[in-house]
């Protein structure tokens, strides 16, 4: 009893000290700020609150959208006692303890427990089917966080038992209101501070996307500024700077910096600097640029100014991009430097979007005869009295694979769209392509 007592004595005297961002925990899931699309009325979460139902639910995004904050506001408006553990540190044995205290609580008074466990990812096989008994029985309702993909690192009976919902990253408009909450209720700072749009933009840029740093960052540049006075205290861009000790970016996401900024971003690599255009790469992280649109020019890049010259770049670019939407920021900022290094050493070549484009213009031009009889699709009925399929001749029944036969319509037999350079991998389909072509022509006119 007198360590019953103690606690409560310790908590309440730590009441107050607590970290901003944990005084500013949303009580309800109205006051959730973000995932709109989990929280929207008839949304699963919301029937599974409103009903009051046991679940079992997997909270899968980047950190700092909400995960725990979710958990916590769900056991708070099912009125369920909420026990976290971290995967980090528990093991098979806290499991199992937490389960059997959650089915004698449930036993005696009819106490329900919902457990959260945290980087639920970081368990293994054997911790994970521990928890199997407790969820399939509803001993406990249970919440997992992860922001790694469930589907590869949590076992299939679990997740199978599970909803599974995905969280987005706050966009700035979120970001915005939960800094200005937090500037203005008494939980928070209570309008003890101000601040400016300077700061404003700075703080948000910073936080990328992760509300949880946007409110720790805050709080750290109030410490800066000065202790409360009669009057509000003003936290400026310059405190936000000396609190985070990071500079501020000059980057405008809609203005000139952001397209200046990819400019040289993509031209960098283009002229094969790998180090300038690492140093964009980092300015437009740093700012908090979405990643997912740096993954994007990356991939049109190393079609567009490498091609076929090194057609593995396409490749390194794709699953860079496949990094970011797997594992997030800022560990996918390796992910991207090494696509951009990839990109820039590589030989460089045109020769793809010079086809594409110029096979595009004569289409618009009206240059677009009609397919060869011998291509046309012979398979319904009446096609061949209609001369369709006439004279085909299947590819794979000719020396090489390449038939010799005529395949664009007329009047566009002799364009080439196509021209390899002598840049890495084309130099060989250079020869490749003339020996097809001279299997090709020897169809003549089919």
């Amino acid at each position: 009893m007198s360590e019953t007592l103690f606690d409560a004595a310790g908590a309440e005297a730590a009441k107050g000290q607590e970290p901003l961002a944990v005084r500013m925990r949303p009580r309800t899931l109205d006051e959730v700020v973000g995932q709109s699309h989990l929280l929207g009325e008839g949304s699963p979460l919301r029937r599974l609150v409103e009903d009051d139902a046991p679940m079992s639910v997997f909270l899968w995004g980047p950190p700092g959208t909400g995960k725990t904050t979710l958990a916590s506001v769900v056991s708070r408006v099912t009125k369920r006692r909420f026990v976290e553990l971290s995967a980090v540190n528990a093991g098979v044995k806290d499991v199992r303890a937490v389960v059997d205290e959650a089915k004698r609580r449930m036993g005696m008074n009819g106490t329900r427990t919902l457990l959260f466990v945290d980087e639920v990812h970081r368990f293994n096989k054997t911790q994970q089917d521990a928890l199997l008994p407790a969820v399939e029985n509803r001993w406990v309702s249970f919440i997992g966080a992860t922001t790694e993909n469930p589907f590869f690192s949590v076992v299939s009976p679990l997740l199978s038992r599970s909803l599974l919902l995905s969280l987005e990253s706050l966009d700035d408009t979120d970001v915005r209101t939960l800094v200005d909450r937090a500037l203005s209720e008494e939980r928070g700072l209570d309008g003890r501070y101000t601040l400016t749009e300077e700061g404003a933009d700075h703080l948000i840029r910073l936080a990328g996307g992760d509300g949880r740093r946007s409110l720790t960052y805050l709080e750290a540049a109030a410490l800066v500024s000065g202790p409360p006075a009669k009057e509000p205290v003003e936290i400026t861009g310059a405190h936000v700077e000396r609190a985070v000790d990071r500079h501020a970016v000059r980057y405008d996401r809609s203005g000139d910096q952001h397209y200046d900024v990819i400019s040289a971003f993509i031209k960098s690599m283009r002229g094969s600097d790998a180090d300038a255009a690492l140093h964009y790469l980092a300015r437009m992280v740093e700012a908090g640029e979405d990643p997912r649109f740096i993954a994007r020019r990356l991939i049109v890049h190393a079609s567009e100014d490498v091609g076929m010259a090194d057609p593995s770049a396409l490749q390194t670019a794709i699953a860079a991009a496949q990094a970011v939407e797997l594992i997030g920021m800022p560990e996918a900022r390796i992910n991207l430097a090494q696509a951009v290094i990839h990109i820039s050493l590589a030989p460089k070549s045109n020769a793809v979007i010079t086809a594409i484009d110029e096979a595009m213009s004569d289409v618009r031009a009206g240059k677009a005869g009609p397919v060869p009889a011998h291509l046309r699709d012979a398979h319904y009925k009446g096609a061949v009295d209609l001369g369709h399929g006439k004279g085909y001749r299947y590819a794979h029944d000719y020396p090489g694979g390449v038939a010799p036969q005529r395949h664009a319509p007329d009047g566009l037999t002799d364009r080439e769209y196509y021209r390899p350079t002598q840049h890495g991998t084309e130099r060989r389909l250079t020869e490749v392509l003339n020996k097809i072509k001279e299997v090709l022509r020897g169809g003549g006119r089919n």
